[in-house]
């Protein structure tokens, strides 16, 4: 099993990622999460990774963050969710709100996430409400870098806001973390958008 890869990047898409290993280029599928924490073309990355092995192909998956790789092998256990769906789902919502989300059995939240429909949703919750809570303890709710876990009201209309003009919710609650990060958690609505929209 190929635990984790360390070598420069030589390509970086939103969802797949070339890794050059003494020579050797790895092709790896990410996270939208991932892909956006990691360095640029030429830096030096190490990613975790799973290595999924088929029939017809072996595919290689990379993660940024140990827990989420963690968290992706946890998701594969839920009956019909296959790689594909478990790095949508990552791609969707941030590991820390992923973990409130299913331990807070917020199947709305979850159905925001492109793919995942009601009846997904609620199996994810009965399938890993119980086996998620050891995540809660790796995690540092609402410390800096980590993900948000909750928002104010005004910062969630201002991610709807965003998605509505066709930003991925991932990055909308980025821009907007960033926004309240600098300026503080009291912005109205439509200055949280308007500066949310420098950063996505």
């Amino acid at each position: 099993m190929i635990e984790r890869i360390k070598g420069i990047l030589l390509e970086k898409e939103p969802t797949h990622l070339v890794v050059d290993v003494q020579g050797v280029g790895y092709g790896l599928h990410v996270s939208l999460n991932t892909s956006a924490t990691v360095a640029e073309a030429g830096s030096e990355t190490t990613l975790f990774t799973y290595l999924h092995v088929r029939e017809e192909a072996m595919v290689l998956f990379g993660f940024s963050r140990e827990i989420e790789r963690d968290l992706f092998l946890l998701l594969l256990s839920v009956s019909k969710i296959g790689p594909k769906s478990a790095l949508a789902i990552l791609s969707g919502m941030s590991v820390e709100n992923l973990v409130q989300a299913i331990r807070g059995e917020n199947v709305a939240a979850l159905t925001k996430i492109s793919g995942i429909g009601k009846q997904s949703a609620e199996r994810l919750v009965v399938e890993l409400k119980n086996k998620i809570a050891k995540f809660e303890q790796s995690i540092a709710v609402g410390t800096p870098g980590s993900g948000r876990t909750s928002f104010t009201k005004q910062a969630d209309e201002a991610v709807n806001a965003l998605e509505s003009l066709g930003y991925k919710r991932f990055f909308a609650e980025k821009a907007v973390a960033k926004v309240l990060e600098e300026q503080g958690s009291e912005l109205p609505v439509e200055q949280l958008i308007k500066s949310a929209l420098k950063y996505v």
